[in-house]
Parts: C-alpha cells; sequence; structure tokens
C-alpha cells in the first residue's frame, strides 16, 4: 500500500503499539469487534498478555523491547508464524515492514516518541494515544507529519471530541477551545488534605479505567498539562485560548467555542473504544461497541473551574508550552521519574508536583532544543537531577 493511500472507512489492517497497555487492550476489543487483521503489536516486556493476544490475532510481527522477554516469547511463539523482533532495532524493522492501513500508538511515556515518528516517515495513518510525543517534541513530530503526508488522528477523548468539533467551522472562526477534565479523585481537595491521600486512593479514579502512571497524572492535573500542550501543536491554537473546565461527570469530553459564541460540544460515555474507532475509520462512522448515551438518565452535568493552587502542575504545563525549546521535554522527564517514586512508595503525593517543581526550576532560563538529539539530551538530565533530588529526599 501507498503511503496515504487510505481514505477511511473501515482499515484492512492494524498496528497496535503498545497492545498491552489499557488503550491497547481496548483497541484490540476494537478490531476483534469488526473482524480486523491485526498486523503488528509491540509491549515492553508482558509475555503472558502478549502471548494470548498473538495466539489470538496471528500478526506477523511482534515485538517486546525488552530483549530477554523477547527471547521468552519466540520460544513460546515456535509454533507459529509469527516473526518476533527485540529493542529499538526491532521495533523500527516491524514499522517499517508492517503493512497496517492505521497505526494506533498507545505506548506509555516518553517511550513512544520514537514509534511515533517512525510511523510517520511510513506516511500512513496515525491514530495517537500517546500524548508525550507531542509534549516532548510537538513541533518536530507536526513539521515531519505535514511532510510526510501522514494523517495523525488524536486518540485522547478530549482531543477526539475536539478534531470532531473542529469540523463545524474554520479555523480561523475558532475563538477558544473549552479542554474538560474530570478532575480527577480528589477535585476538591486542599494542599493539606492531599498531604494525606495514599496511592490506592490516587489509582481510584471516578470516571476512567486507565493504567496506573495516567491515573495519577490525572490526579495531580499533570495529564492535563499535558493535554493543553497536546492541543495547542495538534490543532494550532496557542496555550492562552485553552480553557480546562473541570466535569466531573466525563460525558461532554470537550468543546470548541467559535467566534459567534456558538459552543459545539461532543457528549458520549465515557469509554476510550469509541475514540480509537473513530480514529481508525475517520471519516466514516460505524456502529461500535459503546453504549448508547441516555441524557434522561444521566440528569445534571456540572462544571468548576481548576484549583492551580492545589494542584500547580497545570499551571507549570501551560508555562513550559509557553518557555517552549525543551521545557516540556523538561517537565514531563521529572513527571515520570517522580509518578515512579510515589507508585513504589518513596514519596507522597504532594512529592510528586514539589519535585518537578523543583528539577524545572533547577534549569533556570528557558531551555533551547531544536533538534530531536537535543530535546532527549533534556529529557536524560532532566531524569538524572529528578533522581538525584529524591535520592537527597
Amino acid at each position: 500500500m501507498r503511503a496515504g493511500e487510505f481514505r477511511g472507512g473501515m482499515p484492512a489492517s492494524v498496528a497496535v503499539l503498545g497492545s498491552t497497555g489499557s488503550v491497547g487492550r481496548q483497541t484490540l476489543e476494537v478490531a476483534a469487534h469488526h473482524r480486523l487483521r491485526v498486523d503488528l503489536l509491540t509491549a515492553h516486556r508482558n509475555t503472558n498478555l502478549i502471548e494470548e493476544q498473538a495466539r489470538a490475532f496471528s500478526p506477523r510481527y511482534v515485538v517486546l523491547t525488552d530483549e530477554e522477554a523477547a527471547r521468552d516469547l519466540k520460544t513460546r511463539l515456535a509454533d507459529t508464524s509469527v516473526k518476533v523482533l527485540a529493542g529499538d532495532a526491532g521495533s523500527a524493522e516491524a514499522i517499517a515492514a508492517s503493512d497496517a492501513e492505521v497505526f494506533v500508538n498507545s505506548v506509555l511515556g516518553e517511550a513512544g516518541l520514537m514509534p511515533t515518528l517512525r510511523v510517520i516517515e511510513t506516511g500512513r495513518r496515525l491514530a495517537l494515544a500517546n500524548k508525550e510525543s507531542l509534549v516532548v517534541a510537538g513541533e518536530i513530530v507536526m513539521r515531519r507529519a505535514k511532510e510526510t503526508g501522514c494523517e495523525l488522528i488524536p486518540v485522547d477523548s478530549e482531543h477526539s471530541a475536539i478534531f470532531q468539533c473542529l469540523h463545524g467551522g474554520d479555523q480561523r472562526e475558532v475563538k477558544r477551545i473549552l479542554l474538560t477534565a474530570s478532575g480527577g479523585p480528589f477535585y476538591g481537595y486542599t494542599r493539606e488534605r492531599l498531604a494525606h491521600v495514599t496511592a490506592a486512593d490516587t489509582l481510584a479514579h471516578p470516571t476512567w479505567k486507565m493504567g496506573a502512571k495516567i491515573t495519577v497524572d490525572s490526579a495531580t492535573l499533570m495529564n492535563k498539562g499535558f493535554e493543553v500542550i497536546e492541543a495547542a501543536h495538534l490543532f494550532g491554537v496557542p496555550a492562552e485560548r485553552i480553557t480546562v473546565l473541570v466535569h466531573p461527570e466525563s460525558i461532554i469530553h470537550s468543546a470548541v467555542e467559535y467566534i459567534d459564541n456558538t459552543v459545539l460540544a461532543e457528549l458520549s460515555k465515557p469509554d476510550m473504544r469509541a475514540c480509537v474507532q473513530y480514529a481508525l475509520t475517520y471519516p466514516a462512522r460505524v456502529a461500535g461497541l459503546t453504549e448508547p448515551l441516555d441524557l434522561f438518565a444521566q440528569g445534571r452535568l456540572t462544571f468548576g473551574e481548576p484549583d492551580d493552587e492545589a494542584f500547580p502542575l497545570l499551571s507549570l504545563a501551560k508555562k513550559a508550552y509557553r518557555a517552549g525549546g525543551g521545557m516540556p521535554a523538561v517537565l514531563n522527564a521529572a513527571n515520570e521519574v517522580a509518578v515512579a517514586a510515589f507508585l513504589d512508595g518513596k514519596i507522597p503525593f504532594l512529592g510528586i508536583s514539589d519535585t518537578v517543581s523543583e528539577v524545572y526550576a533547577s534549569f533556570g532560563r528557558e531551555t533551547k532544543a531544536e533538534t530531536l538529539d537535543e530535546i532527549l539530551a533534556l529529557d536524560r538530565e532532566a531524569r538524572v537531577r529528578a533522581q538525584k533530588l529524591l535520592t537527597k529526599a
């Protein structure tokens, strides 16, 4: 298939990068429901689950970035025709060789950046669920996608909603984007109260079922800060025209306000499978797995403002976007280290924002970075500084 040939409807084949994560698993539910051929699966090291997936979908390629796990998986799948590849080189080889019409990138964290760039080089459609690709290197990603003709369709529920609402007018007519946030499990908490929350409290998201990392990010509002950066890159709207609106029911997934003060919103039950399916089939719509929205049963919808004092990472993300260069990468790297420390029980909940803020401030003035190598160098340095800070603590 030639690059850019797919024009929507149900794709003949898909690739799922990060297939053992939450979004990856839901993507495979969609693929199974529509009997799509899955050509490629990738994961880090969850050999038990990816073996099950490989046997269920019979892809041509499976990649584990952990080389020891890949050797184990190769032995397990020796009775099949699946080609098992390992490491970063294996990922690059499989993406280049895959005949998938749509690649879904649901790899967690900064590790998803290189797969994003490799898919872009194929010119195929990229259904992007890895927000860090745009947080860390948004200008590079969007520029290269334009150059190669790669159609980049967002999978995040909020950005999928915005993408759909933008079809209601011209880009020049957009007044602002209303980016909704559930508020996480601690909406309304003060910093004093947040000092006593546990990891179990944090992982009990009231609306969405997600992986641990993104659930913690939702609780700190770091995830929403990343989504502001993501939306700015995806839709060409400056961060100053993106308003975060806390909406605990998570029925309105985001909205676009136009210059005539008309607001177009996308409403649906909170279910990532709908976002995945739309990214696969756009501009067509097909019947899917999600429940219909019953507004009578839903009752009222409520809205509020985020608390920047209790949850400072949202404001810090906006600051990083305005600073540009490598500062969003610094923010993301420090956050990944801090969240891992929190989940390991090494720091309290407030230690996440304290660590990220201190690492960010340690870089002083705006850090310039234009090339991918420069951005990744800052990413590595931020991780080193975060680890040193946590070691002292």
